[in-house]
């Protein structure tokens, strides 16, 4: 039996909301939008985070085959760069209700920033990724479509170690920048990241 609450507002077509990659070096922010159908039950749904990588996978196919409508949004670094991962966090929240095929009539986000979108009523909740069930969805699909793209971009980029390392600021991304430098999908804007050596890379 889940744990976590089934919704916010009692309405079917209510959507949550949550992103991947917020803290990242490199690569996309990724948000996902689920509503899910109230007659099919997903056991174990909970914050990404806390998750194991195979029980994220197994769940998210499960999440895609029961909800009633999910859909992504993807902004890149290069729009990180320009408008701040605040603001292309919340551009990619919107384009993954952009990307529904339907109109959410409620809309539910983790955390406390969101801004309107169309005319949509909507709440933020702190921690709802661990407290209802729709966000928890979302921060499984987001997390797993990230991770999926920074696996395909490090066939390509394979010195950053990106298959381990998602491109999360570790220690050992970290140098790998420091001696190879950076790839087109790092980020210019996480210099507090980086280290005062490695700050010359981005000069």
């Amino acid at each position: 039996m889940n744990k976590l609450i089934s919704s916010f507002s009692q309405t079917n077509l209510e959507v949550g909301i949550d992103e991947a990659g917020r803290g990242c070096l490199a690569g996309p922010v990724v948000a996902a939008a689920v509503i899910l159908n109230p007659d099919k039950e997903i056991n174990g749904l909970n914050d990404s985070k806390i998750l194991s990588k195979d029980q994220r996978m197994v769940l998210s196919e499960e999440i895609k085959s029961k909800a009633l409508f999910f859909a992504y949004g993807f902004i890149d670094n290069k729009r990180i760069d320009k408008v701040n991962i605040l603001n292309a966090s919340i551009e990619a929240m919107h384009q993954s209700i952009e990307n529904l095929k339907i109109i959410p009539t409620h809309i539910i986000v983790d955390g406390n920033k969101f801004k309107p979108y169309q005319d949509i009523p909507y709440t933020t909740i702190v921690k709802g990724d661990s407290t209802f069930q729709s966000i928890a969805a979302a921060s499984i699909l987001a997390k797993t479509a990230r991770d999926e793209f920074m696996c395909q971009i490090n066939k390509d980029f394979p010195e950053y170690g990106w298959l381990q390392n998602k491109g999360y600021p570790t220690i050992q991304h970290k140098k790998n920048i420091e001696k190879f430098g950076l790839s087109p999908y790092h980020r210019f804007t996480f210099r507090h990241a980086i280290t005062p050596r490695q700050l010359n890379l981005f000069d």
